[in-house]
């Protein structure tokens, strides 16, 4: 099934407001933002929905709580929404709704849905050059990396990453996306669970399933990918200094590569910055390890102030 990625990821929230200035905050771009919620979109046009909790549009919330209340693939065609449905319509409700797209339930609960993505091509030529002595350079002579017109601009994040689950059936998860919607393991921690990838993308993971308890089911993080390392910093930093507090981060993973920065929300959930992660394609073998702290980060940094060389100590 030629799932690409995913779209949206929709929350039904206490503190709507507070949640509305978060993920302005956090660089989306917000659309159609009132007391209600809004939208807020990355540059490609994939994004996160606030919702009050009690909002009756929305899915029925799981048992735990959580606030996570559905999760939207984009896919490349309507006819790859048609093949879900017939898929997906065998054991269990399968709705249309009025703008073409299908919702239903996966076999865990969490509600998901379904729809022609809304994904625009970015035009971006190179995420971020650099100069490696004895290399071919790769950033101009005379071309400054850094100057104030670089530092005055925004980071806006590209394109929604990928999500992760707090799971009490890790292996029913897997079993679901990968028998009845075609997502490939890329990789897996033995004593957590997979890294999952749909068809239609080549990124290391949109997926990642957790085994924990079952009162804790529900969403650990959500990302958005930024253009490179120094993006990844720069906005950490800035979002840092506006008063959110830092959860785990700057670093970089080992499994998919990618450089992350984490910081705790309003949503009851966890919000990173990612970059440069991984890609792979169907001739990737898995790799199997178990999790622990030495396999989670090859580095793993806590921020000082900043600091003037040769000013006060």
């Amino acid at each position: 099934m030629n799932i690409i990625g995913l779209d949206s990821i929709v929350f039904g929230v206490d503190d709507v407001a507070a949640c509305c200035q978060y993920m302005t905050d956090y660089g989306l771009i917000p659309k159609s933002v009132d007391s209600t919620g809004g939208l807020f979109k990355g540059k490609d046009g994939t994004s996160v929905e606030i919702r009050a909790r009690d909002d009756a549009s929305l899915p029925a919330a799981l048992e735990t709580g959580a606030t996570i209340r559905k999760t939207i693939y984009g896919v490349a065609d309507d006819e790859t929404v048609a093949q879900i449905k017939a898929e997906l319509s065998t054991d269990r409700e399968v709705k249309t709704l009025a703008d073409g797209s299908i919702e239903t339930v996966d076999d865990l609960g969490f509600a998901i849905g379904f729809r022609v993505t809304v994904r625009t091509a970015l035009e971006i030529q190179v995420g971020e050059l650099s100069n490696l002595p004895g290399a071919q350079h790769t950033r101009p002579v005379n071309h400054t990396a850094v100057c104030e017109e670089v530092e005055a601009q925004p980071v806006l994040p590209t394109t929604l990453s990928h999500i992760v689950y707090f799971v009490p059936d890790r292996d029913k998860m897997e079993a679901f996306y990968r028998d009845r919607l075609g997502f490939r393991v890329v990789d897996r921690f033995s004593n957590l669970g997979p890294f999952m990838r749909p068809q239609g993308m080549s990124d290391h993971h949109s997926l990642f399933f957790i085994q924990t308890p079952p009162f804790m089911q529900g969403v650990e993080h959500f990302t958005f990918h930024v253009s490179g390392p120094t993006e990844l910093l720069r906005a950490g930093k800035r979002f840092q200094d506006l008063g959110y507090e830092s959860f785990w981060g700057p670093g970089r993973h080992i499994f998919g590569s990618n450089w992350f920065w984490y910081f705790n929300s309003p949503m009851g959930v966890h919000v990173e910055y990612d970059a440069d992660m991984d890609m792979h394609d169907d001739d990737w073998e898995p790799r199997v390890v178990e999790a622990n702290a030495d396999r989670s980060q090859i580095f793993h940094f806590n921020l000082a102030p900043n600091f003037q060389p040769g000013g006060p100590s």
